[in-house]
């Protein structure tokens, strides 16, 4: 190949990488790396049913945890369809109203042609509308502050109760969607309209609040944007949904021979947008942040999971300008580059691009969340890119790890 035929292909590349991450309107990031490649075949279903196993039952229970490793839920075979990348609805335009349902789904972790990939979650149960395909994290919900919202929950897709919790809005006890308090849920084959005014502008975290422990950590949860009247808009705008997953769950309800509790979780994948990197740069099924040197850069973390995450930016420092939907006041903001993201928790950060431009890393500083099983890098990191750079032959070496091609 000569010189001539390699500018021609990183040009392609950047144009096709500009335009598929263009796609993605209003985006966040995912994780990075591999899982143990040798992953087990696993069949015969799992009760996991509690008490009256014989000891030797306990100590074969106990020995396949043990030597569990989460590229092993990639072998549990279901007939289920996989999820999409998370779409952006804006309610304005629907005057508030929305119908959403759930959807048992395969995910992917990594994609077939990612390196370490693939790597499959065998079930999840994904929101969806009727006019968007499941997706985990479910659609991102925009909308202006006191507009009022009917969410219909549509329960004919799946067979078991789910209900619709939302975080940070003030809302009447019955719409509150938590049966322990309410005593209400939607039952399979019903539906229920949630009536909630959207009265606090910020970034809000939505879920099922059924069996919040299992409901939750199998993907039922996404973001509700509430822009305050007059918002102005930044450069670039990116929201980032963090997750800890113990990938047992999701084998085990597929009928997985794995057993799982609760009190015994072990996280073994860890996402940003349900992705894990490399998987997280690729324009299509990740969310890689496009910038241009000099934007206003604004991005919403919220965290899904059950562990706290600390997130850092590389090369560029941020000042924390919103929290779980309260502005932080100008006088109590200064420089960081690394914040604290506890579970359910909501920071929104801003800075500016001004950076030497590259290619930048965003990710946990557990380290060990930046992993994909025994793997460095991967896990929860995400990448902004400076447009200037996508002709570079270290963009191509980094989109080939995440599996896109022009």
């Amino acid at each position: 190949m000569n010189d001539d035929d390699a500018v021609g292909r990183r040009t392609a590349s950047r144009r096709g990488f500009l335009s598929a991450a263009a796609a993605l309107g209003t985006v966040g990031i995912a994780g990075c790396g591999a899982p143990r490649a040798d992953a087990s075949a696993a069949s015969t279903a799992n009760t996991g049913g509690a008490g009256g196993s014989e000891p030797s039952e306990q100590a074969e229970r106990t020995e396949q945890v043990e030597e569990w490793s989460g590229s092993d839920s990639t072998a549990v075979e279901t007939d289920h369809p996989y999820t999409t990348p998370r779409t952006t609805i804006d309610l304005d335009e629907t005057d508030g109203a929305i119908t959403m349902s759930t959807r048992a789904c395969r995910h992917r972790l990594l994609g077939e042609g990612t390196r370490g990939g693939p790597w499959e979650l065998p079930e999840v149960w994904a929101w969806e509308t009727p006019e968007t395909d499941p997706s985990v994290p479910g659609p991102l919900l925009r909308v202006t502050e006191g507009t009022d919202l009917e969410i219909t929950y549509d329960n004919t897709e799946h067979n078991r109760p789910h209900t619709f919790h939302v975080h940070g809005l003030s809302k009447s006890w019955m719409d509150d969607g938590v049966p322990t308090t309410t005593g209400r849920q939607v039952a399979p084959g019903e539906e229920h309209t949630y009536e909630i005014t959207a009265n606090q502008p910020g970034t809000h975290l939505y879920h099922c609040h059924y069996q919040t422990q299992n409901h939750l950590d199998m993907g039922m949860f996404g973001l509700l944007r509430v822009d305050p009247e007059g918002y102005e808009p930044p450069d670039v705008e990116a929201f980032m949904t963090v997750k800890d997953w113990d990938t047992r769950l999701s084998a085990s309800t597929a009928g997985g021979d794995v057993s799982f509790s609760h009190r015994d979780r072990n996280p073994d994948a860890f996402t940003v947008n349900g992705r894990c990197a490399p998987y997280s740069f690729h324009p299509e099924e990740g969310s890689p942040i496009v910038v241009e040197e000099g934007d206003r850069v604004r991005i919403h973390f919220a965290n899904a999971g059950y562990e706290s995450h600390a997130m850092h930016t590389h090369n560029h420092g941020f000042t924390v300008v919103e929290k779980d939907g309260g502005v932080i006041p100008e006088s109590a903001r200064h420089r960081e580059d690394v914040t604290s993201i506890a579970p359910a928790e909501r920071k929104t950060i801003e800075f500016t691009a001004d950076a030497d431009p590259g290619v930048y890393a965003i990710h946990c500083h557990k380290v060990n969340h930046a992993m994909n099983g025994n793997t460095y890098p991967g896990g929860m990191i995400g990448g902004m890119v400076y447009e200037s750079v996508t002709d570079t032959e270290q963009f191509a070496s980094v989109m080939e790890t995440a599996g896109y091609e022009a």
